[in-house]
């Protein structure tokens, strides 16, 4: 296979399909939505097996725990496939939404008219489940996709892509519609990346060393995150019962997620009373703990943090823990160290939880809930296409709105300008 040629040809297929999927009415996307997700429950079996066969081979690479459990397929997982897929199907339809309608002095009615981007390539590395969800939240926003998963994942995303090939057929639009790339090839992501005329904006989705990668040397635009190095801040009104509820869930419910709870941080005037119960609960589930010194007298089996642990992103059962005097050290250290993705307060007093929900620079900003709760199926997108840690055009995990823009539209009568 000549990469360049195969690549030129996807992206070609892709531009004249995107006009296809532009034009489809909410009905015939939905109808090929809904094949989707029955043919996944159906090829359930069959999504399992190619699974995995994805897996033996990872394992005998020597994966790392956290690339095993983002790649790995189960009959729930599967489930929740599907319901994403006819959760974007319930959605409403972003495309051709007109909204802000004005009439100016001259006559002419102005507004702005919401359309998709056009074709957006997706890279990705394990997650066989972001084939479906970035299907999905592509067709509905009447882009084209180019898919690009990880070789390690390539059984499982073929099966998967066979499911939308077959609700595309379905709803009578072109396979072309969604094309997963069918090479493990790495030059393909280098094609893919630098293919301006054909590709419209790149969405990695991956480890640090990929996206990394991809900054340097993309020439399409990116919608991206870097890493999540998410933080929870156990205020001076905190409730006791509420915090080791919502770290036990933030850190422990999973570690290779990036909305997984990284640090720690707590007001001084708590840490003698919330820091041991919470340390012991941690501990107990193989957490290690790296914490300042107020922490380490705390919790005698802490070892020392570092300036590198507080900026890192362990996707691994390590959290950093640091005793601060309160909301103003809190956000300072927050706002220094994050990676901006996802920061929660556990607190019950109101004027300080709208302080740091407006002081946070984060795409996510919580009260009193766990930072796991940044996903945008939980954020009832029906599923996610990434998520965002940019200030411009998306922040935060980006759904429909997110895949689309908004183009000026004028109405007017024969109105001519003076």
């Amino acid at each position: 296979m000549d990469i360049q040629d195969y690549m030129l040809t996807v992206g070609r297929q892709a531009r004249e399909a995107s006009r296809a999927a532009a034009r489809a009415d909410t009905n015939q996307k939905n109808r090929a939505l809904l094949a989707i997700a029955g043919a996944i429950r159906r090829e359930a079996p069959a999504l399992l097996a190619a699974n995995a066969e994805d897996l033996a081979a990872a394992r005998a690479a020597g994966l790392e725990p956290a690339m095993l459990d983002r790649l790995t397929l189960s009959e729930k997982g599967i489930a929740a496939m599907a319901e994403g897929v006819e959760q974007i199907a319930s959605l409403p339809d972003p495309v051709g939404e007109i909204s802000d309608m004005a009439y100016r002095p001259s006559g002419i009615q102005i507004g702005k008219m919401r359309v998709p981007l056009g074709v957006i390539g997706i890279i990705y590395e394990a997650r066989p489940n972001v084939t479906a969800d970035a299907a999905a939240l592509c067709l509905k926003s009447g882009n084209a996709a180019i898919l690009r998963g990880g070789s390690e994942a390539i059984r499982s995303n073929r099966a998967i892509a066979a499911c939308v090939r077959e609700g595309l057929a379905a709803a009578g639009l072109p396979d072309t519609v969604v094309q997963v790339i069918d090479t493990t090839d790495r030059a393909a992501v280098g094609h893919l990346i630098t293919m301006r005329e054909f590709v419209d904006v790149i969405v990695p989705r991956g480890g640090k060393g990929l996206i990394s990668r991809l900054l340097a040397e993309s020439r399409v635009p990116m919608i991206q995150h870097l890493d999540g190095n998410c933080h929870v801040y156990i205020d001076d009104a905190a409730d006791a019962a509420k915090a080791l509820a919502i770290v036990e869930n933030a850190k422990t419910q999973r570690y290779g997620t990036c909305n997984t709870a990284e640090s720690l941080l707590i007001a001084r005037s708590r840490a003698g009373e919330l820091l041991p119960p919470i340390a012991a609960m941690l501990s107990a589930k193989g957490v290690e703990i790296r914490g300042c010194a107020e922490t380490r007298a705390l919790v005698k089996e802490a070892g020392a943090a570092t300036e590198e642990d507080y900026a890192t992103e362990y996707l691994a059962p390590i959290i950093s823990v640091k005793v601060v005097a309160g909301l103003d050290e809190a956000i300072a250290h927050i706002n220094h160290y994050s990676s901006h993705h996802t920061e929660a307060i556990v607190s019950e007093n109101y004027t300080t939880n709208m302080r740091f929900l407006r002081e946070v620079d984060s795409a996510s900003v919580m009260v009193n809930a766990s930072t796991r709760f940044a996903d945008g199926f939980e954020y009832g997108l029906g599923a996610e296409i990434g998520i965002s840690t940019d200030k411009i055009h998306a922040r935060g995990p980006v759904g429909l709105e997110g895949l689309t823009s908004q183009k000026w539209i004028v109405l007017g009568n024969g109105n001519v300008r003076a």
